[in-house]
């Protein structure tokens, strides 16, 4: 499916001009449902300029009343005649001139939000260079007084899907190192297995001295005990 343009601008604008539910724009635009419903308690996108789907030919009027006389009903994007930009799968991301300054404090968003993020991914999120990342990482960065966190959806620099994808990702390989972490801990708590010289003696015969009778006493003791049979 065709994103669309603006999804926050456009979830500001539905939140202010129609009575579609939460789940419906959230359906739309990609947004989280609590994120529109944020949107409509003023919580977030406060001073946000609407961005009106209908004039730019991505919804009709009709399609919005369409979903609003039944609240199970999804919003369609309307076909539009210019072709899909078909996305790049490798390489590094482009970023638009005007929001490459926006680039340092989306990195500092991502580190402060989102710490289980390897340095890689950060970069690849916003178009940027590991090290860039590690120089706003360490406060190092020569424009770092001026650097303040933000969100780089909010920025532009990264779609929503993109950064949860990437979240993801991270969450699971820590997850799988951190149960490879406890199986070694696990193994090298168990105690090692017994050596043959080392495997236990009867307590009876450990108690008993090995005592040994001289070769001349033992065969007299052995006359005497012939002698009284």
């Amino acid at each position: 499916m065709s994103q669309v343009l603006m999804p926050k601008a456009t979830a500001v604008w539905l939140v202010e001009n129609s009575t579609l539910t939460f789940d419906q724009i959230s359906a739309f635009t990609g947004l989280h449902p609590l994120e529109v419903q944020a949107i409509a308690d003023g919580e977030v996108a406060g001073g946000m300029t609407g961005l009106d789907p209908t004039t730019n030919g991505q919804l009709t009027k009709e399609e919005i009343k369409r979903a609003e006389a039944d609240p199970a009903a999804r919003l369609k994007l309307s076909p539009r005649d210019v072709p899909e930009p078909v996305a790049r799968s490798k390489g590094p991301r482009y970023t638009p001139v005007a929001k490459r300054q926006d680039r340092p404090d989306a990195i500092a968003w991502l580190l402060k939000v989102h710490p289980e993020l390897q340095d890689s991914q950060v970069a690849k999120l916003v178009g940027s260079t590991k090290s860039t990342v590690q120089s706003v990482r360490d406060r190092t960065h020569w424009n770092m007084q001026n650097v303040r966190p933000r969100d780089p959806v909010t920025l532009g620099l990264c779609s929503l899907k993109d950064l949860n994808d990437a979240v993801d990702r991270a969450r699971r390989k820590a997850a799988r190192e951190d149960a490879a972490r406890k199986k070694a801990q696990a193994r090298a708590a168990q105690p090692e297995p017994a050596t043959p010289a080392e495997e236990a003696v009867d307590p009876s015969e450990a108690d008993q001295p090995n005592v040994e009778l001289p070769e001349a006493e033992a065969e007299a003791e052995d006359a005497g005990e012939e002698h009284r049979h």
